[in-house]
């Protein structure tokens, strides 16, 4: 899996996560005006495999 961080057509920054098969399965959702936000964004994301499934 690798996260792909490219800026978009309004100037701000986006991530996406790919899968290992290439495959897009999770984006940003919002753009950032700061790289740094974007990065930080990414960490809590990354930071977030323990949290629990809720239903």
């Amino acid at each position: 899996m690798f996260f792909h961080l490219y800026v978009d057509v309004n100037r701000q920054y986006r991530w996406t996560l790919y899968a290992a098969n290439n495959r897009k399965i999770a984006n940003s959702g919002e753009g950032y005006y700061n790289r740094a936000d974007c990065i930080a964004a990414i960490n809590l994301v990354k930071g977030s495999g323990s949290a629990p499934i809720r239903e």
